[in-house]
């Protein structure tokens, strides 16, 4: 069994689909109700995602998988980054981290709204031990206005150029295809299974 170490029921629901072919037994954190918050203090999509494996992993005495992600805008220096999820304040909302985003690019032209979705993927076994990782990125540029209903976070903001389609309007059958957590996902099947097969995971 592998624990989804995260509490975003977007992002479970979409990292769950993603690892389906691992073949491996999923459980969430909304399945361990007393686990805690881990406190997410790294500078890097890969340091945060190693806090939150090993750090769920020794909570609840199981492996787990968790992953950081966000957004890096070029013309903003790769901000949001690490603070994607909480960029407009502590409540931060989508609405509100994209609306922050749009206000801070209102003066920045279509060809240097260059940016790119960044994930990181890391597995801990129950003594917190990182045991695989793995890291993508899908470019794209950000719109002057969002586009699209389906997706979450600055999903209907990022636009794959070579679709002229935001992540909002592609839907979560493409984005399962194109997105950054995908690439990462796909990238550590090969390790889950390996894992499983040892007998490790369950």
């Amino acid at each position: 069994m592998l624990v989804l170490g995260t509490a975003n029921r977007h992002k479970g629901i979409e990292l769950a689909d993603l690892l389906r072919p691992a073949g491996v037994e999923l459980r969430t954190l909304a399945d361990f109700p007393d686990a805690g918050e881990v406190v997410e203090d790294g500078d890097t999509f890969a340091a945060n995602a190693r806090l939150k494996a090993a750090g769920y992993a020794r909570r609840l005495g199981r492996w787990v998988l968790a992953d950081d992600s966000g957004i890096a805008v070029d013309a903003l220096g790769g901000q949001p980054g690490v603070h994607s999820a909480r960029y407009s304040g502590p409540q931060a909302t989508d609405e509100s981290n994209n609306r922050l985003l749009l206000e801070q690019l209102e003066r920045v032209p279509r060809e240097q709204r260059t940016a790119q979705f960044v994930c990181h993927i890391a597995v801990a076994d129950p003594a917190g031990t990182i045991r695989a990782e793995s890291e993508a990125a899908c470019h794209g540029r950000i719109l002057f206005a969002p586009r699209g209903r389906e997706g979450f976070g600055y999903d209907p903001l990022f636009e794959i150029v070579e679709y002229h389609r935001s992540f909002g309007e592609l839907g979560l059958r493409v984005k399962a295809y194109l997105s950054h957590r995908a690439r990462a996902a796909a990238r550590v099947i090969s390790d889950l299974i390996r894992l499983a097969d040892s007998g490790a995971l369950d």
